[in-house]
């Protein structure tokens, strides 16, 4: 989405060091600023004039300023210029420990930050925002008790435009935090812009336990798919997280915000579909549970609105999609019109499975139980009757693989959810940072 360009103008270096005033540093400090024609080079005012600075001794003006053994406090930043929202701010002391720090915005809020255990580092504990600025107020003291402090406004990158990532399944449907999936699961990150594809890799990331090799592969400018180089171990949990925030994905382009999804992989189920015995077989954890008969598509291709129609239930590794009861189905869908030889009207089909994007299920039709485990007369489903249809629907989960073998016609391709038949040495070349 668009944002704002807001205030444009230049800010000069907001980094910042003091030390403590007193005697020998107080004469240091006066070096530093004799110059006739201005500040010098390593005063604060040469930094920043935005910057304040101020410190005084509690010892008497005639008390020696330090011992020869002792050095003055120094305090000093890491916010220079214009920076990431992302970037955590750090403020530091040497030779001395800090007594306080706060950051606020213009508002008037206070930004959340922590000290060290030894009180000589903070931190802002959480990301700050667009286009903002912030004003940082520090105090600390010396061993000796002299005390000193520092001011300093940070300043945050105005972005052009945003980018959200959305993290789901092939089918475009949210993933269900904590849920389980089968061992086929594929995810895909989708950006709702064109992005620099290396610079989006390197803010995605997914953890696997146990340890699982996986890789991107990405189709265009807004989609990465990621997947392992074999199904999942039964068991494992996987957390993708696309850590966006405060990155530059492109000219002028920023993540809008994190996102992350976690979930679980489920015992193995895998189904093998038989064009030639009309069968299938459905084996959970390497055990044959059930065999199905069935009635797959009819082969041949007819012509539609947009091109050839394969009417085969085209072969290859298939992943479950989602559950529908009912689906509406109807031969427009695939531009096939109504009217035609082959073609019908919208209707609802019970207890129904989808395994590729473009409308092939494993589905109920009682009209071809006759034909079941004998002959192929679909137009590409997978026809079941009610019982088998039913269990089907109630026993699969999303990610469980599907094969079809010895059936006609092209492969399933890629855009229709065919991600497990890309050989993994071609995956890998996929990858923005292969």
């Amino acid at each position: 989405m668009q944002v704002g360009t807001g205030d444009r103008r230049k800010f000069r270096r907001s980094g910042w060091a003091v030390v403590a005033a007193g005697g020998a540093a107080v004469a240091l400090l006066a070096a530093c600023t004799s110059s006739s024609n201005g500040p010098g080079k390593n005063s604060p005012a040469a930094h920043n004039g935005s910057l304040s600075a101020s410190s005084h001794s509690s010892a008497p003006s005639s008390a020696p300023a330090t011992s020869p053994s002792s050095q003055p406090a120094v305090l000093t930043t890491s916010a220079h210029g214009v920076i990431s929202p992302a970037t955590p701010v750090t403020v530091d002391i040497a030779n001395g420990k800090l007594t306080s720090v706060s950051m606020v915005n213009l508002a008037g809020r206070k930004v959340s930050g922590a000290l060290d255990a030894n009180s000589t580092s903070w931190h802002n504990t959480e990301k700050l925002g667009y286009g903002k600025t912030y004003r940082v107020t520090a105090k600390g003291v010396d061993e000796h008790g002299a005390t000193v402090s520092k001011t300093a406004r940070v300043h945050t990158v105005t972005p052009g435009n945003l980018t959200m990532p959305y993290i789901h399944d092939l089918y475009g449907s949210a993933i269900n935090d904590g849920g389980t999936y089968g061992v086929g699961m594929v995810v895909a990150v989708r950006f709702d812009e064109d992005v620099n594809r290396a610079k989006a890799e390197r803010a995605l990331q997914v953890t696997t336990t146990p340890s699982t090799t996986g890789g991107w592969y990405w189709t265009d400018d807004q989609n990465a798919y990621w997947r392992p180089e074999s199904y999942y171990q039964p068991g494992t949990q996987v957390t993708v997280k696309a850590d966006v925030y405060g990155k530059k994905l492109g000219a002028g382009l920023y993540g809008e915000s994190d996102q992350q999804a976690s979930f679980k992989i489920g015992e193995k189920h895998l189904s093998v579909a038989n064009a030639k015995t009309h069968q299938v077989k459905v084996y959970f954890g390497g055990k044959l549970m059930r065999t199905m008969p069935t009635s797959m598509g009819q082969g041949g291709t007819v012509q539609g609105k947009w091109g050839p129609i394969y009417l085969w239930t085209m072969p290859g590794t298939y992943t479950v999609l989602g559950h529908e009861n009912p689906a509406i189905m109807s031969s427009d869908s695939y531009g096939l019109p109504k009217n035609s030889p082959l073609g019908y009207a919208p209707e609802k089909v019970y207890w129904s499975t989808k395994i590729s994007t473009d409308g092939i299920y494993l589905h109920e039709l009682d009209a071809t139980v006759w034909a079941q485990g004998h002959q192929n007369l679909s137009h590409g489903c997978l026809n079941l009757n009610q019982k088998n249809a039913k269990w089907y629907y109630e026993h699969s989960r999303v990610g469980d693989v599907v094969k079809v073998v010895h059936s006609g016609g092209p492969h399933i391709n890629f855009s229709q959810g065919g991600q497990w038949d890309v050989p993994w040495s071609d995956w890998l070349k996929g990858s923005a940072l292969h």
